[in-house]
């Protein structure tokens, strides 16, 4: 088993992941998820195009204020338009104002988009990528080339796809990435072809997969085999069309299986956590058959499986689940939970010995309110809450007498109105106030603030940052179980809380609770 080599991990998630169909990450998710991500210990990560759309652009703008340990960010864009030169390009211009220490561009070297979609000469686009590679290596720490389509350009005509290749490797490129942006490439297609272009360059090379045909995982762990240094994915697989390699696949195979290097073991046991809070972020379902990271990935069920298990979990498990922070299963009696919910506390640092009748206690809330369809992955400020009640440290900081919440539409054309009352008790004190806002849970929200700024000034801190809702329960209509989750943040930090109930108020009255007794525990400790 090899031990030395380190494979870098460039994670395009908040670009390639977000052309995915139900995804639409606001500007707030991408810099969330890049933290996590950089956290998780992945070498570069990819914020974007800021040459396509504002909402890129002002990434990169915000991403400058936050303080990466290990990874860089990359911009991402194409070649200079042929009707421009490289130092003209507004493509290239925008990635030079994104200030990133990274550039990521792609170029085409498959013949056939050159002569039928860019309508120029073979010879027209390897300037053209020799160029705009120049450019760029002069004002960046690294210049990474993405050779678009280049499995199929090199089927189709070998010779020409091995120029670009060199074209941009000559101009200083820092990795040539192959990439099978179709995603119709086969394992062994992938591992013939790598292995006689390796032999024409002497530029470190990468893989960037598409899953079209379900080989994306499998492609890039041929080409790591083949010598890549670099592996370009996405957490979840999230990407257009099929989806793109997925990283939660990748990283675990290419670290405990084939014993390269990707990220710490530590980290490593953060990558189901990481994979569940992206899908939180992205407001999507967790996929339960997901190798490594799914519920269902060590869960058992039958008689035989069980038994056998119990004894020697190495007779149906393929891995240890904790390496990737996952747990073994027995649907039966559900044993899982419980080393999670000690690392959890290690984590906010609370004290909670291992046979504790406490431990106990929170293992059996966990599962029922899990079973009401709470989900704490992109909500850990609600979970610490829950754990600080059972251990006996959570402070009440306010009681509800009541609310009420008040929607009206006076005619057609006009928006409705939203007002909120609410009494809550403080200490001896009552408070009653009332407060409008854009949409009734805003008025809701307004009017708590309202009601606590007097007690509790650190509030006027405070910002609600996000707010998500999803359906839980199938074929119920309007009269299905929801979950909200909302994101609130003041000038130090960010945190996540979540509330469930078939009543939409009901389940942002618990967010927004949850979310204010966060802040003020954090300002009492």
């Amino acid at each position: 088993m090899k031990k030395s080599r380190t494979i870098e991990i460039y994670d395009t998630t908040l670009r390639d992941g977000s052309q995915a169909e139900d995804i639409s990450f606001s500007v707030e998710d991408k810099l969330r998820i890049a933290e996590r991500l950089d956290e998780f210990g992945v070498h570069y990560i990819e914020g974007g195009w800021p040459g396509s759309n504002p909402k890129d652009a002002e990434f990169f703008r915000k991403a400058r204020k936050l303080n990466f340990a290990n990874a860089k960010i990359a911009a991402f864009g194409s070649t200079h338009n042929p009707k421009h030169k490289a130092e003209d390009d507004p493509n290239l211009k925008a990635l030079l104002d994104s200030r990133t220490p990274v550039f990521t561009i792609f170029g085409k070297t498959w013949d056939f988009h050159v002569t039928e979609a860019l309508n120029i000469s073979l010879e027209a686009n390897l300037e053209i990528i020799a160029n705009s590679v120049a450019f760029l290596k002069k004002r960046a720490e690294k210049v990474f080339f993405d050779a678009e389509h280049f499995f199929n350009g090199y089927k189709d005509n070998p010779e020409f796809a091995v120029k670009c290749l060199l074209a941009a490797q000559q101009a200083g490129a820092d990795c040539l990435v192959l990439c099978d942006t179709n995603g119709g490439t086969l394992p062994t297609e992938v591992a013939a072809i790598v292995e006689k272009v390796k032999k024409k360059i002497t530029a470190p090379f990468g893989i960037h997969a598409h899953n079209d045909s379900e080989c994306a995982v499998a492609n890039s762990l041929v080409a790591a085999e083949a010598g890549a240094s670099q592996v370009q994915g996405t957490i979840n697989g999230f990407g257009e069309r099929c989806g793109n390699a997925n990283l939660c696949s990748i990283i675990p195979n290419l670290q405990v299986k084939l014993g390269y290097h990707c990220v710490s073991d530590e980290k490593l046991r953060t990558l189901r956590e990481l994979s569940r809070y992206v899908n939180e972020i992205g407001n999507l379902r967790h996929f339960k058959r997901q190798p490594y990271t799914g519920d269902s990935a060590f869960a058992h069920k039958g008689g035989i499986h069980v038994s056998a298990i119990l004894k020697r979990p190495e007779t149906y498990e393929h891995m240890r689940p904790e390496l990737v922070g996952n747990s073994q299963r027995v649907l039966i009696s559900d044993l899982a939970g419980r080393s999670n919910v000690m690392r959890k506390a290690q984590e906010f640092k609370l004290n909670l010995e291992p046979n504790s009748p406490e431990l106990t206690r929170i293992i059996e809330d966990l599962k029922e309110l899990e079973h009401q369809g709470f989900q704490f992955e992109g909500a850990e400020a609600s979970f610490e809450l829950l754990l600080r009640k059972q251990i006996g440290l959570h402070r009440r900081f306010f009681d509800l007498i009541g609310f009420r919440v008040i929607i009206e539409k006076r005619n057609e054309k006009e928006e409705p109105i939203s007002e909120a009352t609410i009494m809550v008790r403080v200490g001896k004190n009552v408070e009653h106030t009332a407060a409008t806002g854009a949409g009734p849970v805003n008025a809701l929200d307004n009017a708590l603030r309202k009601a606590l700024d007097k007690f509790y000034p650190e509030l006027k801190k405070m910002r609600l940052q996000d707010y998500k809702v999803r359906v839980l329960g199938a074929g119920k209509g309007t009269s299905a179980k929801v979950r909200v989750l909302v994101e609130s943040g003041d000038d130090e930090r960010s945190w996540g809380t979540v509330g469930v109930s078939e009543n939409i108020i009901e389940a942002s009255w618990q967010a927004i609770v949850d979310s204010i007794e966060y802040k003020l525990s954090k300002g009492k400790q």
